[in-house]
Formats: C-alpha cells, structure tokens, sequence
C-alpha cells in the first residue's frame, strides 16, 4: 500500500486527540471509537487485516493534522481517507481483478452522526443475537451478486437445510435486528 516512512509521534497523535475533544478522557474515547469505526468499515468490506488498514487511516489523518491539514469535518475526514486506503488495498489485491474494484459512492464515505448512531444500534443489537444467528446473518450478507447467491446456497448446505429455508431464517433474523436498531434508536433520541 502506499505507505510512507512517516511514524505516529506522540505529538503527532496529541494533536489528533485535540482535534476530537479538548477534554482528554472524551478525546480518547472518540479515539477508541473511530479504531472501532474504522475496522468495521474495512471489515464489512472483506478486506484483510482491517485493523492493520484502520491503523493506516489513522496515522494518514494524523499525519496531515501534524503537517497543518485545517479539518473541519473529522468524522468525514477519516472516511474520505478509509475510502482511499481501501481503493489502494483493493487494487494491491493480486487475488481481485482490476476491472472488478468496486466503485464506492461519495456519500458512503462521510457518515453522519445519525448513521454513527445507527451502526452503534446495529452492533448492539448484532451482539444481543445468539451466536447462530449473528453468524448466519453475517455470513447471509457476506458477499455480492453472483458470489453472493453462490455462497449462500454453500452455506445451506452446510447447515443442511433447503435454500428457501435459509431465507426464511435470515429474513427472521433480519426482522429482529430491524425492530431492535428501531427500538434503539428511539431510546437515544
């Protein structure tokens, strides 16, 4: 990937606290939160080692906040920059076809603070599954178009059960994490 030899200093990284909060405690747990954030983004895209891609993210917004970068916006700054860093993962990807990088809309990328709040829903709600379930659910979802179908129909085989019987549990699933995140969210307004 087209990383630099540039290291996250501690000064480096104490102007990126000051960038989140002036309050030192709330600054690292909005930290914490974008480490978490981060390597969700990557995860749910399929890239491997996500948390070694949050961490370059990171070091890259740090880097330009060291340099002077005026970042008004650091929640879609550090998407804009995750956004680059997955382009650059996915293309350095010899196993994916250079032709079949997906093109992610701009939108994707600046996640607002009512989408913040719905993914903190949806992990929550994600973790109060039983295990089966979130892993069906998860694995339901896992890939696109023809992948998608191919693996969905390996993954009623390996539950041995009909593929129409499988979306009918992921719909269930589904149905469930709707109402939870609908739930959710009504509680933190």
């Amino acid at each position: 990937m087209g990383r630099s030899n540039w290291t996250l200093t501690a000064e480096a990284l104490a102007k990126l606290l000051e960038h989140f909060s002036a309050n030192r405690e709330e600054a690292g747990r909005q930290y914490n939160l974008m480490v978490l954030k981060l390597t969700r983004y990557f995860e749910w895209r399929s890239r491997p080692a996500p948390e070694e891609l949050a961490e370059e993210t990171i070091s890259r917004v740090a880097r330009r906040i060291d340099e002077g970068e005026n970042v008004t916006n650091l929640h879609g700054y550090f998407f804009s920059v995750a956004r680059l860093v997955f382009m650059e993962s996915v293309r350095e990807d010899s196993t994916v076809p250079l032709d079949e990088i997906p093109e992610l809309p701009a939108d994707e990328v600046c996640v607002d603070e009512e989408e913040d709040e719905r993914l903190s829903c949806l992990d929550r709600c994600l973790d109060q599954l039983p295990v089966e379930s979130r892993n069906l659910i998860l694995k339901y979802y896992h890939d696109e178009k023809r992948a998608k179908i191919d693996y969905r129909k390996q993954l009623a085989n390996a539950l041995g059960i009909p593929l129409n019987a499988l979306r009918i549990r992921a719909h269930r699933i589904r149905i469930a994490l709707e109402k939870c995140v609908s739930e959710c969210l009504t509680h933190a307004a």
